[in-house]
């Protein structure tokens, strides 16, 4: 097996595991349910041909059962605990306050899912930046080669624990 097709491990807060936790338990459970009645419902409306209301109901099912594929892949890959230190030291679970270019960028640093509804940016400490930055301290500096092959430097300013 390739190192791509290995699950990686990836962080969460408990508050973030058991948000996902019970949307799977909701997707899996229930959400199943309801998705096969309107299949079914749909279904006894006629020719599936031109059902709109079939067709629109199996492409939901698709994606829910595609969501409950990638929830109970992270669950059971992932790495749960406290959010980290307030120590300044950069890491997962913690919003990253970085200048580049001269600009202040502040993001969270880990999975997308710890951010949850937030809109806050995520960069994994897989990424380049994350890479480059992570185990730092605040008024490190550290450089990573972007896509285009330029070298950026980033100024660690800030490193705090997500609270959600």
């Amino acid at each position: 097996m390739s190192d791509t097709a290995t699950p990686q491990t990836s962080f969460l807060t408990q508050d973030a595991y058991d948000r996902l936790k019970a949307e799977l338990d909701e997707l899996s459970g229930p959400g199943r349910v309801e998705i096969a009645k309107r299949i079914e419902a749909a279904r006894e409306e006629g020719d599936l041909r031109e059902n709109g209301g079939y067709h629109a109901a199996k492409e939901e099912q698709g994606k829910m059962e595609a969501r409950i594929r990638q929830l109970t892949q992270l669950l059971e890959t992932a790495t749960v605990g406290e959010a980290p230190e307030d120590d300044g030291i950069v890491e997962s679970g913690m919003v990253v306050t970085v200048e580049m270019f001269g600009d202040e960028e502040t993001f969270l640093l880990g999975s997308r899912e710890i951010a949850g509804d937030t809109d806050l940016q995520v960069f994994s400490e897989k990424s380049p930046l994350g890479a480059a930055i992570y185990g730092k301290k605040v008024g490190d500096t550290a450089s990573y080669t972007a896509p285009n092959g330029n070298e950026i430097e980033v100024s660690i300013k800030g490193a705090k624990p997500y609270k959600g």
